[in-house]
């Protein structure tokens, strides 16, 4: 017998330190198989060896056991890669009465980016000992009941399966009861009490007997019951009931203390033996706390939460007793309907949370996993993301998924995504779940500075201090951090042969330009450069932009007159003006310029000063001197006249143009009116003996070259004749070719000189006011005639009086005109003074 345990012994540790099955199925999947109730620490399989691992990968974290249930039943040893148990497995707890008891583990390989199923099958050992819910029944049977009556007899529960559970019923041997044991449709056996011979009270009223239930474990165990039987007098009418079967559908949501079904029994008896009382006959230990019946009435109702995921199915056996003993019995079939009440799950595995811009397509972001407790539609799920987010979900396996890149991403249009995944059921209304989760898009250097302008255009006015500012020139970088750091240069480049850096710098961080030194309008009036903005990205990428820097004209120049030219002999010109010009009589023109630009150099004239007020006008635009109305007899010979010519800067700049116009139809008609006119007080009187002085020694040096040529030319004068008349008209000569009108290209050479000769009693003096060489501007050409072209005209001769004598000469030969002017002026020496005034119009 001893022999026979310590057989026993060694076949259950052999059965629980063997490895019973080990195999590797389609896509991974390995299989173990442990028996239960083994001690924490029981070795499972070798996880590397049977996956090909490499165990330095196990320690460095590349590989994760992800477990499936409430409880964590296995764990991974890292330093050698054996699955052992982390605590006690139970397979009754786990799986109750399945058949196949299995647990799923789910192996995650980070560096292959790839899922390996494990399958651990937990058998079953015989630990447990069968039980009967009653342990002490008491029947009482009526001495009447015929032979082949049955009594149903308590139930014997064994939580093990297969061979373990219960296989047979042993019964205490007695001559009136036999057992019977039937085999349900679950495959459950139960046992029934046969009378096998009448009973007679008088000759035994108890019986007392002992079930037992043994199931075929080894060793095999066993649990009893105690049967007292008590004979009573007869009752031959047993309950019955009015279904063999009750089926009911309920949903799993149904509130507390709902009413089921109501079951029903009835007896032919009357009396005593007709009173029914209701019990459960079979019931399981969760279903007693679930579930209520009225011993009175029959009805069964909820008193706990039903939950169809813990269990579809209740099946309950419910017993009719009667007066007397006699009972019945029928079975409760209670079918729990799915409610979707249960959201589904999903489990992100793996996560990275920001990934480069130029990554291809197809790159994993994720794994992650979805679920749902509820059957049917109601846990078919659905997983989904936006469509706008630039990846999509691809499913692995079952209800696995891998969640990767679809298109090309670009962190300058979208930095991060608010990746949303939710997953749906079927059920109605549908159930969801959303996990967010934040994915960084990192930058690339994939974007060159570009300046806010194509063109950069801006102005400085000139004789700007040095370092003045100029302006700000930006350009943005659409990437990100040290890609978008843009630095500013100027380009290398020459200005009229200076290095460009000599004129402007640039700050290299803001981008503003600077001027280095100060800018001449009239120098150059535009500088062109480049500026070119780069990146501090690796490699850095760079943009131009070209800028024209145009300069501003300030007002820092006065107008320069051209004409009348500013003479260096100390003299004015001198311009005719016939005395019977009518009203707007073109007089001459007064020429400037303005070296200056734009309004600065608008110019305009107006007459600042007359002998006459009122008698001439100047054009405010054109210069142009014209007579303002018709000239009378009141006004004088001589007109002076002071021209301002003003720009339109701000501050405007002026100059002054003194215009000399002598009024006069003609050369005589010049001598006669200059006898009747005596000098007029000048009331600046020193300026006047300086300017005397310096035509008087202008005079005399003319005078001194007049008689060397006079010497030179003494045989030619004899030969020449007077003039035959006092006076000689202009008619043959144009008015214009005395009249200066512009001057700036062919000037005629005019040359005017006064002699006066004035003589006073018995006293005689000789004096030169003025004398003058200036240069007149004509439009023609003196006409060809043959002999001297010499117009003179004399006035009157008085004895207290000037006489004034202007000759024109218009031959080429000027040595001898000059000659005869000579020989008029001593003709008139002797009785008043002679003033003469030359022109020569070569």
């Amino acid at each position: 017998m001893a022999d026979k345990q310590r057989l026993r012994d060694c076949r259950g540790l052999l059965c629980c330190f063997t490895l019973l099955f080990l195999w590797e199925a389609v896509a991974g999947q390995i299989h173990y198989s442990i028996p239960e109730e083994m001690q924490k620490g029981f070795f499972v399989g070798n996880i590397a060896k049977d996956l090909g691992f490499d165990t330095k990968k196990l320690s460095d974290g590349g590989v994760r056991i992800i477990a499936e249930g409430r409880t964590k039943y296995f764990a991974l040893n890292w330093q050698n890669g054996y699955l052992y148990t982390s605590e006690k497995v139970d397979r009754e707890e786990i799986c109750g009465r399945i058949s196949k008891c299995l647990l799923q583990l789910e192996i995650f390989v980070q560096e292959q980016v790839k899922l390996y199923t494990i399958e651990i099958e937990i058998t079953d050992i015989n630990d447990n000992a069968p039980s009967f819910q009653v342990e002490e029944l008491e029947l009482k049977i009526s001495e009447t009941t015929s032979t082949g009556t049955r009594f149903l007899l308590p139930d014997a529960q064994d939580p093990d399966i297969g061979s373990n559970s219960i296989q047979s019923f042993q019964f205490s041997s007695n001559r009136h009861f036999s057992l019977d044991v039937q085999t349900g449709a679950d495959g459950a056996k139960y046992a029934e009490l046969v009378l096998e011979k009448i009973l007679d009270r008088e000759e035994q009223a108890v019986y007392n007997l002992v079930l037992t239930a043994i199931d075929g474990g080894d060793p095999v165990r066993s649990g009893t019951a105690r049967i007292r039987i008590i004979v009573e007098d007869a009752n031959d009418n047993a309950p019955v009931f009015t279904q063999s079967v009750y089926k009911v559908n309920v949903l799993e949501n149904v509130s507390i203390d709902t009413l089921l079904v109501t079951v029903n029994a009835t007896d032919l008896d009357e009396g005593m033996n007709a009173e029914v009382t209701y019990s459960f006959r079979k019931i399981s230990e969760k279903a007693s706390d679930i579930f209520q019946l009225d011993s009175k009435t029959g009805k069964l109702t909820v008193t706990g939460h039903l939950d169809f995921e813990e269990s579809e199915l209740y099946e309950i056996e419910v017993q009719a007793r009667d007066g007397r003993g006699l009972s019945a019995r029928t079975r409760v079939s209670l079918v729990l309907m799915d409610v979707n009440d249960n959201a589904p799950e999903i489990t992100v595995t793996s996560l990275i949370s920001s990934i480069p811009e130029d990554s291809p397509e197809g790159t994993v972001i994720a794994f992650l996993k979805v679920g749902d407790a509820d059957s049917r539609e109601n846990g078919e799920v659905i997983c989904s993301i936006p469509g706008n987010l630039p990846c999509r979900l691809q499913k692995l396996f079952d209800n696995y998924y891998s969640l990767v890149t679809d298109r090309t991403l670009d962190r300058e249009q979208v930095s991060d995504y608010n990746v949303t995944i939710t997953a749906t059921d079927g059920g109605t209304p549908a159930l969801s779940t959303t996990t967010f989760f934040l994915l960084k898009v990192l930058d690339k250097n994939d974007n060159p500075p570009v300046f806010s302008q194509t063109l950069y255009t801006s102005y400085i006015t000139e004789n700007n201090p040095k370092g003045a500012p100029i302006f700000t020139l930006k350009a943005n970088d659409a990437d990100w951090e040290e890609n978008a750091r843009v630095t500013y240069s100027v380009t290398e480049g020459q200005i009229q042969g200076i290095p460009l850096s000599s004129f402007i710098s640039i700050n290299s961080e803001s981008g503003a330009l600077y001027a280095l030194r100060s800018f001449d309008y009239e120098q150059f009036r535009e500088i062109r450069f480049q500026v070119q903005a780069q990146d501090g990205g690796s490699p850095p990428l760079s943009s131009n932009v070209s800028v024209t820097l145009f300069i501003l004209d300030q007002n820092d120049n006065s107008p320069h007159i051209l004409h009348p030219s500013f003479p260096t002999d100390g003299s004015t010109g001198v311009e005719l003006a016939p005395r019977s010009s009518e009203p707007g009589y073109l007089v001459t023109k007064v020429v400037a310029v303005d070296a200056d630009s734009g309004q600065n150099a608008w110019l305009s004239y107006q007459l600042l000063r007359a002998t006459e007020p009122g008698l001439f006008s100047v054009g405010l635009h054109s210069g142009e001197i014209r007579t303002a109305r018709s000239f009378v007899d009141k006004d004088a010979l001589k007109q002076s006249l002071v021209v301002l010519v003003k720009d339109n800067g701000q501050p405007p700049l002026s100059a002054t143009a003194t215009v000399t116009v002598v009024v006069a139809d003609s050369i005589p008609e010049i001598l006669s009116d200059l006898s009747s006119l005596s000098a007029p007080a000048d009331p600046q009187s020193s300026l006047t003996l300086y300017l005397v002085i310096a035509v008087a020694s202008v005079s005399c040096l003319f005078f001194t070259f007049i008689l060397v040529l006079l010497a030179l030319r003494l045989r030619r004068w004899r030969n020449s004749q007077l003039f035959d008349s006092s006076s000689v008209s202009f008619s043959g000569v144009p008015v214009s070719q005395f009249v200066g009108i512009d001057g700036v290209r062919d000037f005629l050479h005019s040359y005017s000189h006064e002699v006066s000769l004035t003589t006073d009693s018995r006293k005689s003096q000789l004096a030169f006011p003025n004398g003058s060489c200036s240069n007149t501007l004509t439009g023609q050409h003196p006409s060809e005639k043959s002999g001297p072209l010499l117009v003179a005209e004399v006035s009157n001769i008085n004895t207290d009086d000037q006489v004034s004598l202007q000759v024109s000469f218009l031959n080429h030969n000027f040595l001898f005109d000059v000659e005869r002017l000579i020989s008029w002026c001593v003709l008139l020496v002797c009785n008043s003074s002679c003033r003469a005034t030359v022109h020569s119009l070569n």
